[in-house]
């Protein structure tokens, strides 16, 4: 289509948005030279963008199931995507979060502002999944935009609790880890940037895992901020969180990572047991202001089953741990906003951009702002505003200062192996309708305190159900050093296999 050139009212408005005025001498200067740039764009708009033909290119796109098929409202839709029927995951039938590029299937994330995209390419990691022999079968609910850690913001609706369905999943990744309890899915996909694999994988009681980041690629997939966005296995066992790693992790072919970032075989560190291994009991990350009494107890009395087992297990205090709210706010509101507002793109890095999720989600923020939730909408007015009056000092002060808080982990990991604390300080919210904005606000966001810290500084960190109180899952959260990914498993693993977490007293 042809592209139309500014007019001279556009340029005086436009000038007046980057607080300047033009005179008239100006204008007609610019516009003298506008038409041959334009046709420089003429250019670059006929140009075809290559395309990768699909590997896997027989798929039924599905649709919505009956609601007595999804009591919980894990599912947005069933589908059928057949892999290569050979490899590590074959005969598994894999659920992803419905932020995850699939072609062909309708990917909302949550929100009323994508109804109706659809992505013509798969995410990478798909890709790597079909190629292992996995079958994709559903893509799944999750909160608006992915930016709750309740599980209650969705478009579609609330993803409930298996455990009590007046409890909600927690989020954002909820239908990640509600979908584990239905029969015909084996393993999901969640995604974490503050906590959206760990929160739902602790109420729900399944296993979660948020990789070191950077292991594991997240071109195709919908985020917030490039430099803490990940993607991880929900699983209902530790060995197929392992065993999923090993086939998703691992450098995009144009983007050779460092090479700790290269996959390794997880499983086989499984089995291992935990004699010998230290780890550190994170002071503050018990008795938080939202803490449970019997979160808190419950992880301890797992945490003494690691000693029985041989490991050296101590109290650690990281200071910064309670002190990082600055560092991880000043990171979200102004990177969610700018990834918003250039419409999911991003700027200054080269590499696949979505051109279809741009336009799409360009338009709907214009004509479908007031469908967003109040999580994003606060987001993008503090994240506006701090950036108009602090000119991106904060950002750029949070990420330098985040190396600070990476190097208190790293100090505490120089005597321990692993990190042990709660996941959640509490255990799944109940739902309540209704809630208002600071209510939702409130009860969407008093969950992150352990595990969002980690999100900034990159460091691999799992949840596994560690107990059960008032019907209710307890989740141990377990945190390693970059690219030690396999210790995490391997902890885990051990711990899964000691005990009954359902009858652990």
């Amino acid at each position: 289509m042809a592209l139309r050139p500014p007019t001279d009212d556009d340029l005086r408005r436009l000038a007046e948005a980057n607080h300047f005025q033009l005179n008239d001498e100006e204008v007609e200067g610019f516009q003298a030279i506008i038409p041959g740039l334009f046709d420089s764009y003429e250019q670059l708009d006929r140009m075809p963008v290559p395309k990768e033909p699909l590997k896997y290119a027989k798929r039924d796109p599905g649709q919505r199931p009956a609601p007595e098929d999804d009591p919980l409202n894990a599912i947005v839709r069933q589908c059928t995507l057949p892999g290569s029927g050979s490899g590590k995951l074959a005969g598994k039938r894999i659920g992803l979060k419905n932020n995850i590029c699939v072609a062909g299937m309708p990917m909302q994330c949550g929100s009323l502002l994508l109804e109706g995209y659809i992505p013509d390419f798969d995410a990478t990691i798909v890709t790597r999944l079909l190629d292992d022999g996995a079958d994709i079968v559903a893509t799944l609910n999750l909160d608006n935009f992915a930016f709750s850690g309740a599980g209650d913001t969705s478009a579609q609706g609330p993803v409930l609790n298996p455990h009590n369905p007046r409890h909600l999943a927690g989020g954002s990744s909820g239908g990640s880890a509600a979908a584990l309890y239905y029969d015909d899915i084996d393993i999901t996909i969640g995604g974490d940037q503050g906590g959206s694999i760990r929160i739902p994988a602790s109420w729900c009681g399944v296993v979660g895992l948020k990789p070191t980041h950077g292991l594991v690629p997240y071109t195709g997939i919908v985020g917030i901020d490039a430099t803490f966005d990940h993607v991880g296995p929900m699983t209902r066992t530790v060995a197929d969180a392992a065993l999923t790693l090993e086939v998703i992790a691992g450098p995009e072919a144009t983007d050779p990572p460092p090479e700790a970032a290269a996959p390794q075989p997880y499983s086989q560190s499984l089995g291992q047991g935990v004699a010998g291994l230290r780890i550190g009991v994170l002071t503050e990350g018990f008795g938080l202001p939202g803490s449970q009494g019997d979160v808190d107890a419950g992880v301890r009395r797992a945490l003494s089953i690691f000693g029985e087992l041989g490991a050296e297990v101590q109290e650690v205090s990281v200071p910064a741990h309670r002190n990082s709210a600055g560092i991880i706010w000043g990171l979200i509101a102004e990177g969610a906003t700018a990834y918003l507002q250039s419409n999911g793109m991003g700027y200054h890095r080269e590499g696949f951009y979505n051109q279809g999720l741009i336009e799409t989600l360009g338009r709907a923020r214009k004509a479908q702002g007031n469908d967003l939730p109040p999580t994003v909408k606060l987001v993008l007015l503090i994240g506006s505003y701090v950036k108009d009056q602090y000119h991106g000092r904060m950002y750029a002060k949070a990420q330098m200062l985040r190396q600070g808080l990476r190097a208190a982990y790293d100090s505490a990991f120089g005597q321990f192996d692993l990190l042990a604390m709660p996941t959640t300080p509490m255990k799944a919210h109940e739902y309540q309708r209704d809630l208002g904005t600071q209510g939702t606000l409130a009860h969407g966001w008093d969950m992150l305190d352990n595990t969002a810290p980690f999100d900034m500084t990159g460091h691999p960190a799992i949840s596994v159900p560690c107990g059960k109180s008032g019907g209710l899952p307890i989740g141990l959260m377990l945190v390693g050093r970059q690219f030690e990914d396999a210790t995490v498993l391997r902890a885990a693993h051990t711990f899964e296999q000691r005990a009954d977490w359902e009858t652990l007293i």
